[in-house]
């Protein structure tokens, strides 16, 4: 039998010479062994720890032949870990106590003196069984995520813009690895869609991809959420649960909002990337994983760690490629092709016949400026079919995007050299306040930091 095949076992009996014994012979198998003479510290052991085995006594001191105590902390166990593994020892082999045992949850019953190789063969057995319990358990989750999943329209990325078409080389290059990757962009551009490209054409893609929305996640439920957690590990745990780390675990984990997390939730996260394994709330048992991770934020991370607002080694671990998605205003080549995408799907979906888009239709959706990027398009087109009479969509039924924003009005720049508009521009704000740093990079929508940065840069 090799090393650590047994995983954690805890063992319960008054009688400390067999407890010795058994940890002797169980140590050089087991991952763990735990001995406690005292049954009264059976719902401390079991609520903070997890256990791949329970050997229990059916008999202590204070009634050494019926059973009873054995059965009443055969139930204790199962209240607190309905999933526990359970074997019962007794020195009085007893037919009818065995049946009832195994009816009252235990998963087998074994003799004292126990033969040294039968004990580690029903051991072999029983923890072969908590690892099927808890494989089941994962599937379980990970059928429910993948429910989830399938229930999401539009995972097509739709492009052919210059921009795209080097984003989509990117992913040709990054798929088959397993390397970090960051994707940046504005909110509504596509980054979960990128992610689920990257795992569909990943060695990983047979095996689950679990998405988490970081922004949506509050303090006191990030650990629960990510890492799981053991029933009565908190007032509102009433069942054991797996976190998306472990239902991630073969697949792809997808962070989005990466970037709201707090400073000390930005460490937790980054113990767990580091050590590649969970630890459950309630438990001090650690579970390894083996992820794909994928994060996504709309938010300046770099301005942020010069900030001291996002770890600089959690920015390293997570981005060892980043991917840059453009907002829409700047793919307008890629409008038209989106909007066809969005009117087929909601023509079907509202039982509607449409012939597409009138040139006015189109050159307005063009000219718009899309502060919402694809998502605004998709509720736009959405919103039109819905409301227009004809069987062509014209101007007309976009009126609710007319007294919004349009390209038109944003002057064309003298030279569109990123530096040199984005100099001009910082110029310009200082000039306007007055010199005055706090009021531009307020203006600007920077940090005082981000933009004495830029001020060294361009000598200003």
């Amino acid at each position: 039998m090799e090393n650590q095949q047994l995983g954690k076992i805890l063992i319960i009996d008054d009688n400390e010479d067999l407890l010795f014994a058994a940890k002797m012979l169980l140590k050089k198998y087991a991952k763990e062994v735990t001995i406690e003479k005292d049954p009264r510290r059976i719902p401390f052991l079991v609520n903070n720890n997890s256990y791949d085995v329970i050997l229990l006594d059916m008999n202590f001191t204070e009634d050494t032949t019926s059973g009873k105590e054995g059965f009443h902390w055969l139930k204790q166990i199962k209240e607190i870990d309905p999933k526990a593994v359970v074997i019962l020892i007794t020195a009085f082999g007893d037919v009818e106590m065995a049946v009832q045992a195994l009816k009252e949850g235990a998963t087998d019953f074994i003799l004292k003196p126990w033969q040294n190789e039968k004990l580690l063969a029903t051991l072999t057995s029983a923890s072969r069984l908590k690892e099927s319990y808890d494989e089941v358990d994962k599937l379980s989750k990970k059928q429910k995520q993948l429910q989830t999943d399938a229930k999401k329209p539009y995972t097509d990325i739709i492009g052919s813009s210059a921009s795209m078409k080097n984003i989509f080389s990117i992913i040709d290059k990054v798929a088959q690895t397993d390397a970090n990757i960051l994707i940046l962009g504005e909110n509504g551009t596509g980054k979960e869609l990128i992610a689920r490209a990257i795992h569909d054409r990943s060695h990983r893609k047979d095996e689950i991809f679990v998405g988490v929305d970081m922004g949506a996640i509050t303090e006191t439920l990030f650990e629960s959420e990510l890492f799981g957690h053991k029933r009565g590990a908190f007032t509102d745990a009433k069942e054991d649960r797996a976190g998306r780390f472990e239902i991630a675990d073969k697949g792809t984990l997808f962070l989005d909002e990466i970037g709201n997390l707090s400073m000390p939730l930005q460490s937790k996260l980054l113990t767990v990337l580091q050590k590649r394994e969970v630890t459950r709330i309630g438990t001090n048992k650690a579970i390894p994983v083996d992820i794909r991770l994928i994060c996504a934020t709309n938010m300046h991370v770099h301005d942020m760690v010069m900030d001291n607002t996002f770890r600089q080694d959690l920015l390293y671990r997570i981005n060892t490629v980043e991917i840059f998605l453009p907002p829409l205003r700047e793919r307008q080549d890629d409008i038209p092709l989106l909007a066809e995408h969005f009117l087929k799907i909601y023509a079907q979906k509202y039982r509607k016949t449409f012939h597409g888009f009138t040139p006015s239709a189109m050159q307005l959706l063009q000219r718009y400026n899309w502060p919402g990027n694809i998502r605004e398009l998709q509720h736009a087109i959405e919103r039109a079919i819905i409301m227009a009479d004809g069987n062509e969509l014209d101007s007309r039924d976009f009126f609710f995007l007319s007294a919004k924003p349009m390209n038109e009005k944003i002057a064309t720049p003298a030279t569109f050299n990123l530096d040199e508009v984005e100099k001009t521009t910082i110029q310009r704000v200082i000039d306007k306040n007055g010199g005055n740093i706090s009021k531009a990079a307020k203006e600007l929508g920077l940090t005082r930091a981000s933009l004495y940065r830029r001020l060294e840069k361009y000598g200003l």
